[in-house]
């Protein structure tokens, strides 16, 4: 794993390869009392020529930066979380799955890693990369997941930090996810926490909505993460002559969806099968190969294993 500390004039330096293991934090540390931190995650693909291929890692960069300053913490520049991103790579290649066999996924953190009592900023941050082998999510045909819609847990709020990677996002609604798994869904859908009528995204991934060839997202507006892959499936969709509108999408226009689909940096692009709300369930037929979802999956997920000419100039090859 790769770690590096923030120094006292803001700025990191000095980071470098470890073993994988445990960390040590005083107990008062900022991270751990008042979950200052934010998380990134990536994955990195082996070519058949033996080669490593990153998918926009510039993205999470900048995304982590604007994750940091929206916590109140320095962040290492985008030339150093690349650098660091490729350094564990390198040092973990022989964990990376075959072409076609899966990826080796990236998690980097950025924490208040220093002692505070009060609230306030610690006096020591720490950034750090730590990857783990991931098979083919799709061994057998992509496999819809279903969704249940959440109407009483909100996944964020406005003026909140649901448009960043803050690591106190997820423990909230981690009882609504264990409860939704219990009852056999796969995931979590959440309501916009105004209104509760507009959908906003699941619990690690964003939605869209097909209708008539016409494809829709919620809106960003502060809770909602702004997906790297979710940005890539609209620049994909629109490339390839889709109409795409990112507005308030409410509850009630998945009843009428020719396909509903979720996005995500593990998962790529997942159908969604079925969506149950109060005492309603919509089930989505499965298209095949002609569904909205299938052409746009092939389509990213070719270019990210790199099986396609990259004309988006989004890859990273090493």
């Amino acid at each position: 794993m790769y770690i590096m500390k923030c120094s006292e004039n803001g700025e990191f330096s000095n980071g470098g390869l470890q073993h994988f293991g445990n960390i040590e934090l005083n107990p008062s540390a900022c991270v751990l009392n008042y979950a200052q931190g934010t998380i990134e995650g990536l994955k990195a693909y082996k070519k058949q020529d033996d080669s490593i291929l990153l998918f926009r890692p510039e993205e999470f960069g900048s995304r982590m930066r604007i994750g940091a300053n929206r916590m109140c913490m320095p962040a290492p520049t985008i030339e150093q979380f690349i650098e660091a991103v490729k350094a564990t790579i390198l040092a973990n290649r022989r964990w990376i799955p075959p072409p076609d066999k899966g990826f080796l996924y990236i998690r980097s953190l950025l924490m208040g890693s220093g002692p505070v009592l009060s609230l306030t900023p610690p006096s020591e941050f720490t950034f750090l990369i730590y990857v783990t082998p991931v098979g083919n999510y799709y061994k057998s045909g992509m496999k819809p997941v279903n969704l249940l819609v959440q109407t009483e847990t909100h996944h964020a709020v406005p003026g909140g930090a649901g448009s960043v990677g803050a690591i106190g996002n997820y423990a909230g609604i981690l009882k609504a996810q264990v409860e939704a798994n219990a009852n056999c869904f796969s995931d979590v859908l959440y309501l916009d926490p105004v209104h509760k009528k507009y959908i906003e995204e699941a619990s690690t991934a964003n939605i869209f909505v097909v209708k008539d060839k016409i494809i829709s997202t919620p809106v960003l507006g502060g809770t909602i993460l702004p997906g790297v892959t979710r940005k890539s499936i609209i620049q994909i969709a629109c490339r390839q002559g889709f109409e795409v509108e990112e507005r308030l999408v409410s509850i009630d226009e998945l009843f009428e969806a020719d396909e509903v689909f979720c996005t995500g940096n593990a998962v790529c692009l997942q159908p969604v099968g079925s969506i149950s709300y109060n005492d309603i369930r919509v089930c989505y037929r499965d298209h095949g190969f002609d569904s909205v979802s299938q052409q746009l999956y092939l389509s990213l997920s070719n270019l990210q294993m790199g099986l396609v000419e990259d004309v988006m100039g989004w890859t990273l090859s090493f």
